[in-house]
C-alpha cells in the first residue's frame, strides 16, 4: 500500500499530487497541542466573580468568602466537597500518597494485580453472598454463580440462614482450591468451616472465618469474648491466606453512620482485635495478617472511592505505630453495596445504584466486592436478581475494563483532597474512641450510638427536604408499579444494639399507608403556565403515596374524591386568582388547601416548594386525609 501522502498513477508510479502543494500556515500541525490555546487563561478569582453574579441573580446577597463555600455539599460528618478543585486544593497530596503496593497504600494494597491466562490483569475478587436456608436452593445458586463469573463465596450460617450443620453439603461440589470461601455466623460457623478443611493445604487464598465479636456487640448490645481469637487464628494460619477476623464496618453504616464514623469505628475495632491477638501470643505481623475489613459502598461514588483509599492509609498508620513490617500493613478490603441506599419501592433502580457503588469500590481499590441483589430489601433474592448482581461486576470487569488500571482516581485534585479530609476526620473520631477507653467502652457508654445518631439526623434532614433525592421514592415515584414477590428473609443480625436504617424508610412508610388517598391539583391558566408547579406538587404528593388528579380550577374537584387540594400556577396568577380559587375549593368541599410556591394567599393552609420539608408536608396531609400510620 502506498504511503498516505502519495497517490499511485495508472502506470504504478507514485505521484505527489496535492501533497506537493504548500500547506497554509494556519493549517500546519503544531509540534505541541495546548488545551484551550485560543483562550486567555482563566483565574480562580474570575471564576468566583461569575459564580457570585449568578448567586446574586438567584437572590443570594450575603455571600461567604470565598464564594465557593456557598456551594459546598456535605458528604460525611465534618467533611464537605467544593464545586471546584485545582492543584492548590491538593497541595502536595499526590506525592504523599505513594504508589500502589507500598506504604501508605492509598493507591492500593498491591503493586500489580494478578495475571490470568492470556496475560489479562485479574480483577478484584467477585464475591457473592448466600444465605438461603434451603440447602438445595443454595447449592443451585452457588453452582450458577461459580459457573458464571463469581470467584469467591460468602456464606451466612446460622438461624434464618444456611444451617451450620449443612455447610459440608452446601460446599460438596465446590472446588475449594479454586474458590475462596468466607463464612459469617460467629464461632459455630468458624468451627464448622475449620473442621471441614482440617488437614488441607490447598485452600484458595482469600477466605475468611468471619469472626467479628465487636460487630455482634455493636449490633446486639451485649459484650462478646475476644479471648479465644488467637487460638482460632493459629488454626487458621495452617491454611495460607485464610483470615480469622472480619471488621464488619457495615454494622455502623447500616445504623446511619457517615463514612467518617464507619472508618473511625473500623479502626477502633481493628486495634482491639490486634491487642487480643497479640496478647494471645501472635506476633504483630501475624495479627495483621489475620484481619480483614468489610466496608459499605454507596452510590455516592467519589466518597466511596476516597473512603476506601483513606481506610488503607489509616490502617497503614496503625501498623506503623504498632511496629508491623511494611509488607503486613496493607489492608485487605471487602466492599459490599450499601443496604442503606436500597429501596423496597421501585427496586429496579437499585440495579443502577449498585452498579455505581460497584464501580466506585473497584476504582477505590477494594480487594473483594459483593453486589447485593436489587431485591435485597424485599426478601430472599431469586435467580434473576442474583444473575443481575454478578453480571454487574462481570460487565464492569470484562466490558468496562476497570481492572486494567490501578487507582485510576489517583492524582485527581478532588479525590486526593477528599481522601485526605476523610482520613483526617476519621482519625480524629478514632482517637476520641480510644480516649474513651476503646470501642467496647464507647459502645457501652453510648458514645458511638450518639455520634452515629447525630450523623443520621443530618442525613435524615437532607432526605426529608429531598436535598438528597431517592429516585423512584422521594422523586419520580411510580404509584402504579407492581412489586416483585419474594420469600421473606430472616434477620441474621442480633438486635438490641445499634439500629438499622434505610434512606427510603420514612417515605416508603407513608406510601404504604396512603391506601389510594388523593390530593386534587387545582390549576390556574393555560398548561404552559401551571405545568412546572403542578408537576412539582404532583411529584411531592406522590412520594407519600397520594394520587394527584388535576383540573382547571374546581372543575374536576368533585370527581377527585378528596378533601385536600393544592393550587398550582404562576405568582402573577396567584395574585389575581388564588384567594378566590381557595374560597371556591372550600365551598366545593375542600377542608384544606395548599399552594405550590411561597406566595402568601388568603385561605391557603400551607405551601409546598423546593427545599420544603417534604416528609413534614406529607405527614400533615396524611393527617388531614385521616390516613392511619
Amino acid at each position: 500500500m502506498s504511503p498516505p501522502d502519495q497517490q499511485t498513477g495508472h502506470d504504478g508510479a507514485a505521484t505527489t499530487g496535492a501533497a506537493d502543494a504548500a500547506v497554509p500556515a494556519e493549517h500546519e500541525v503544531p509540534d505541541e497541542l495546548t488545551l484551550a490555546a485560543g483562550f486567555d487563561a482563566a483565574t480562580r478569582d474570575e471564576w468566583r466573580e461569575l459564580v457570585a453574579g449568578v448567586l446574586r441573580k438567584a437572590g443570594r446577597e450575603d455571600l461567604p468568602d470565598p464564594v465557593e463555600d456557598a456551594l459546598r455539599a456535605p458528604v460525611a460528618t465534618g467533611v464537605s466537597v467544593a464545586p471546584l478543585y485545582t492543584a492548590d486544593d491538593a497541595g502536595d497530596l499526590p506525592t504523599a500518597v505513594g504508589v500502589p503496593g507500598l506504604p501508605p497504600f492509598v493507591r492500593g494494597g498491591a503493586a500489580a494485580g494478578a495475571v490470568v491466562e492470556g496475560g489479562t490483569p485479574a480483577a478484584w475478587d467477585i464475591r457473592q453472598r448466600h444465605a438461603h436456608p434451603d440447602v438445595a436452593t443454595t447449592k443451585e445458586a452457588i453452582a450458577a454463580d461459580l459457573e458464571n463469573g463469581v470467584t469467591s463465596l460468602w456464606l451466612v450460617l446460622g438461624e434464618g440462614a444456611i444451617p451450620v450443620d449443612s455447610l459440608g453439603d452446601v460446599l460438596s461440589d465446590v472446588l475449594l482450591d479454586l474458590a475462596p470461601v468466607a463464612v459469617s455466623g460467629g464461632p459455630s460457623a468458624a468451627e464448622a468451616f475449620l473442621a471441614l478443611v482440617e488437614g488441607r493445604t490447598d485452600l484458595a487464598r482469600g477466605g475468611s472465618l468471619g469472626l467479628d465479636p465487636l460487630g455482634v456487640h455493636a449490633a446486639g448490645g451485649q459484650q462478646q469474648d475476644l479471648a479465644g481469637l488467637a487460638d482460632v487464628a493459629r488454626r487458621a494460619a495452617a491454611h495460607a491466606g485464610l483470615r480469622t477476623v472480619v471488621v464488619d464496618a457495615t454494622v455502623y453504616a447500616d445504623a446511619g453512620a457517615s463514612a467518617v464514623e464507619e472508618l473511625g469505628c473500623s479502626l477502633a475495632a481493628g486495634v482491639a482485635y490486634l491487642r487480643a491477638l497479640t496478647e494471645g501470643g501472635l506476633s504483630v505481623d501475624e495479627a495483621f495478617g489475620q484481619v480483614e475489613f468489610r466496608y459499605s459502598a454507596s452510590a455516592d461514588q467519589f466518597t466511596t472511592m476516597a473512603a476506601l483509599r483513606a481506610a488503607r492509609r489509616l490502617w497503614d498508620r496503625v501498623g506503623e505505630v504498632s511496629g508491623a513490617s511494611p509488607e503486613a500493613r496493607a489492608q485487605r478490603q471487602h466492599a459490599v453495596t450499601s443496604s442503606v441506599m436500597t429501596t423496597k419501592h421501585d427496586p429496579w433502580v437499585n440495579m443502577l445504584r449498585t452498579t455505581v457503588a460497584c464501580f466506585a469500590a473497584g476504582v477505590g481499590g477494594a480487594d473483594a466486592v459483593t453486589v447485593q441483589p436489587f431485591d435485597a430489601a424485599l426478601g430472599l433474592p431469586d435467580s434473576f436478581s442474583r444473575r443481575i448482581a454478578r453480571n454487574t461486576q462481570n460487565l464492569l470487569v470484562e466490558e468496562g475494563h476497570l481492572a486494567r488500571v490501578l487507582d485510576p482516581a489517583g492524582g485527581s485534585w478532588y479525590v486526593e483532597s477528599l481522601t485526605e479530609s476523610l482520613a483526617q476526620a476519621a482519625w480524629e473520631w478514632f482517637t476520641e474512641i480510644e480516649r474513651a477507653g476503646g470501642l467496647v467502652a464507647a459502645l457501652d457508654s453510648g458514645l458511638v450510638r450518639d455520634r452515629i445518631a447525630a450523623a443520621w439526623d443530618e442525613r435524615a434532614q437532607r432526605l426529608a427536604t429531598r436535598t438528597d433525592a431517592i429516585t423512584g421514592v422521594s422523586e419520580f415515584p411510580n404509584l402504579a408499579e407492581q412489586l416483585p414477590l419474594r420469600e421473606p428473609a430472616a434477620s441474621v443480625l442480633p438486635s438490641g444494639g445499634l439500629p438499622r436504617v434505610r434512606a427510603a424508610q420514612e417515605f416508603e412508610a407513608l406510601r404504604d399507608a396512603a391506601d389510594g388517598q388523593r390530593v386534587y391539583l387545582a390549576t390556574i391558566g393555560p398548561i404552559a403556565k401551571h405545568t412546572a408547579r403542578a408537576t412539582f406538587a404532583g411529584n411531592l404528593f406522590q412520594a407519600g403515596g397520594l394520587e394527584t388528579p388535576s383540573g382547571d380550577g374546581t372543575e374536576g374537584f368533585a370527581d377527585a374524591g378528596t378533601t385536600v387540594a393544592c393550587i398550582c400556577g404562576t405568582d402573577k396568577d396567584y395574585a389575581e386568582h388564588a384567594a378566590a380559587l381557595a374560597k371556591e375549593l372550600r365551598e366545593a368541599g375542600a377542608t384544606h388547601v395548599w399552594l405550590a410556591g411561597k406566595t402568601e394567599v388568603d385561605g391557603v393552609d400551607g405551601h409546598v416548594f423546593a427545599g420544603c420539608d417534604a416528609l413534614d408536608v406529607l405527614r400533615t396531609v396524611h393527617e388531614q386525609l385521616g390516613v392511619k400510620a
